[in-house]
């Protein structure tokens, strides 16, 4: 594949769904482009705003808050994972509010508290804190919301 078509080929991925910096040059290595070809087409698409890695960063937060469920330890993992800055994954994940990061956790562990069989209190907070840090959410505010939900 020549330098135009993977130019066209990474923009009409970008324009469909938001990525990162990494994973389009993983995708136009596996193109078999060169590496300054690759550095060409990426900073392209960086200039015309196909790719913006704090826009993908703000979505990435976003979208595994809400939907998967996942704290800010999983979330900043799996960013660092892209290969972006600590700044990026920083700014992003300042967008998730403390209250509805609470809301969020307390939701998961109701949900998860009405699978568990055993009701033995002591089995029952460590599978909620096993499961909660598993999420990536913080053991402070994991140890505190079990607390005040089984009220020990």
């Amino acid at each position: 594949m020549d330098c135009r078509q993977a130019l066209i080929k990474a923009a009409a991925l970008c324009s469909r769904k938001e990525y990162c910096t990494t994973d389009i040059r993983k995708k136009l290595i596996n193109w078999e482009l060169g590496e300054e070809e690759v550095d060409g087409v990426l900073e392209r698409l960086i200039n015309e705003k196909f790719i913006d890695d704090r826009r993908f960063a703000s979505y990435y937060v976003k979208d595994k808050f809400m939907f998967n469920g996942w704290g800010r330890i999983k979330i900043r993992f799996m960013l660092r994972s892209k290969g972006l800055s600590s700044s990026i994954i920083d700014e992003a994940l300042q967008q998730i509010k403390d209250a509805d990061y609470s809301e969020k956790l307390a939701e998961l562990l109701h949900s998860k508290n009405r699978q568990i069989k055993n009701k033995d209190a002591w089995q029952t907070k460590a599978a909620l804190v096993r499961f909660a840090q598993s999420r990536g959410f913080e053991p402070d505010i994991v140890y505190r919301l079990i607390d005040q939900y089984l009220e020990i």
